[in-house]
């Protein structure tokens, strides 16, 4: 049974940090693409950053660029995401999601996720 758990969010100031964790169980991470998606109260779901399970290639949302950086640890069966920079706008709910469809790098932001963790949430406040 495929599971995923996110931890590591919390309160923090304008411009400080974050890292995400996303535990998984069930299937081999290398197999899957993996991706961490944000959604805020009233607000479509947004695609943040993810890793092809075709090369490990990585994609990223265009306001997020240079700021946040997705990670795994396949000994570890983790995903993560650095958040650094970060500001009121990224405060959201954030969701780790995986699939074992082939995904190119192109298309891992996309909707085809049938495996999600919880969520975590990430608030930035002064």
């Amino acid at each position: 049974q495929v599971q995923l758990v996110e931890s590591g969010g919390g309160l923090v100031q304008p411009g400080g940090s974050l890292r995400l964790s996303c535990a998984t169980s069930g299937f081999i991470l290398d197999e899957y693409a993996v991706g961490w998606f944000r959604q805020a109260p009233g607000k479509e779901r947004e695609g943040v950053s993810c890793i092809s399970n075709y090369d490990g290639s990585t994609k990223y949302l265009d306001s997020v660029e240079g700021r946040f950086t997705i990670s795994k640890d396949s000994a570890k069966n983790t995903v993560y995401l650095q958040m650094n920079t970060l500001t009121p706008e990224d405060t959201d709910v954030y969701y780790c999601a995986a699939t074992a469809a082939g995904t190119s790098r192109s298309y891992c932001l996309g909707n085809h996720y049938n495996n999600w963790g919880q969520g975590t949430q990430g608030t930035v406040s002064s």
